[in-house]
């Protein structure tokens, strides 16, 4: 028998998974970002993170891998928790200079990371990743309906 076999409960529902993945982006700090440049080459690094409810705000320097990917693709994958309780988000960002930050994100972000990027230095700006795909699994099993958002519409 594996551990997927034992489990006691069995797969989670889409509407459980829905429920801890929104818990998960409330609650977890960081978050593994993964971009890629022009040429196809990857790039991969645990960021800092804030979640308004709608999007992923996350703060780099401009001038890294990471942040000049972002700026110029506009297409970002998210990775939240471990092997056996993942949340994948594949999003869009919008590029956010520090002095077009919206009222309170700068404070939200700060407040909940510990960390204000707007004192960090003019290289640092925000992005805002907009899920488009979302999806959850813990299990096998729970691979068929791992897809909860689509095109950026939750499907649960």
């Amino acid at each position: 028998m594996t551990e997927v076999d034992s489990l006691p409960d069995g797969p989670r529902s889409p509407e459980q998974r829905k429920r801890e993945a929104l818990e998960r982006l409330a609650r977890d700090v960081d978050v593994w970002v993964a971009t890629a440049d022009a040429d196809g080459e990857p790039c991969l690094v645990p960021l800092t993170f804030w979640w308004d409810g709608e999007a992923v705000w996350l703060a780099t320097r401009d001038t890294n891998p990471t942040g000049r990917n972002l700026t110029a693709s506009g297409r970002v994958r998210l990775s939240f928790g471990h092997t056996r309780d993942v949340v994948l988000v594949q999003g869009t960002s919008r590029t956010v200079p520090r002095e077009e930050l919206p009222a309170g994100v700068g404070d939200a972000f700060a407040a909940k990371d510990g960390w204000d990027p707007r004192k960090s230095g003019p290289s640092y700006v925000f992005y805002q990743i907009t899920p488009q795909v979302l999806q959850a699994w813990g299990t096998v099993p729970e691979l068929a309906e791992r897809t909860l958002m689509r095109d950026g519409k939750w499907l649960v």
